[in-house]
């Protein structure tokens, strides 16, 4: 049984390369986390402006991607995919196969495209987080290669601290962009559908927001809590002749779901056409 110390995120050095939205969503989970001192996080990008307010945490802000990878445990390259070759070609000098971790967030670099550019002793993995991980409500999904058991331990745990993490198949790792990086913006743009719905039918824009929100999260929370289907939820809000099935079988009849799985589908073809 693996010691529980030998996997601690809160000891270790992580440097976030390229932090862009993704990358301040897990710099924020980080520093939400009980134990997670500032100063073992550094921060790299272009332009440092927008990283500033980190500073005043106690965070490292920097443009020099060669230091941040050279003393981190951790380092995580959240450039776009088109960036990952350079910035590796740019760090691999510096890197540690025998001490460090690198963990690529950019959707469609595969582990065999990183291992062109890097010692094939690395330890490396792929992430996909979303941007619920401000608030520690991520789903991430991780796949790997060369990583012993401890070494998935830490990085399980690493995004366990943002939120639920789900390890999976490389070859899973677009489509799992698609249901769980792509799809919070599927679900907020259904909410915000909600909202105008609402706005129409009598309710000012403050308290249609605050009735969506709440039904949303009460809805995924009953899927998660009692370990439902949709439908068999659904089937407990639908009476006979009520207004719940009307309202369902019009957004049907408007190709509702068809829109939902079309939309999936398209996501996942713009990856594979990479």
């Amino acid at each position: 049984m693996l010691k529980i110390e030998k996997f601690m995120i809160t000891d270790k050095k992580i440097a976030i390369i390229g932090c862009g939205n993704l990358g301040t969503s897990i710099a924020n989970g980080l520093l939400e986390t009980q134990g997670f001192v500032a100063k073992n996080l550094t921060l790299t990008k272009r332009s440092i402006s927008s990283l500033s307010s980190y500073s005043q945490l106690g965070v490292t802000i920097s443009s020099d991607n060669i230091t941040a990878a050279q003393e981190a445990d951790l380092v995580i390259l959240g450039v776009k995919p088109y960036n990952v070759t350079p910035i590796l070609n740019e760090i691999k000098e510096v890197l540690n196969p025998r001490k460090q971790i690198i963990i690529s967030l950019a959707t469609g670099i595969s582990l065999e495209e990183m291992y062109k550019t890097l010692d094939p002793r690395t330890v490396c993995f792929r992430a996909m987080p979303n941007i619920a991980a401000d608030i520690q409500e991520s789903i991430t999904c991780i796949c790997q290669q060369n990583a012993n058991a401890e070494q998935i331990a830490l990085i399980e745990k690493l995004f366990n601290s943002i939120g639920f993490t789900q390890t999976i198949d490389e070859n899973l790792m677009e489509a799992a962009t698609v249901l769980g990086a792509c799809g919070i913006a599927y679900v907020l743009r259904f909410m915000r559908a909600m909202i105008q719905g609402g706005i129409q039918i009598g309710f000012d824009s403050v308290t249609a927001s605050k009735i969506v929100n709440q039904t949303v999260k009460g809805a995924a929370e009953l899927m998660i809590q009692k370990n439902m289907h949709p439908e068999a939820a659904i089937d407990k809000v639908t009476t006979p002749k009520g207004c719940t099935i009307v309202g369902l079988n019009e957004m049907e009849h408007q190709g509702f779901s068809s829109a939902m799985v079309r939309g999936v589908i398209a996501s996942y073809e713009k990856i594979e056409k990479h």
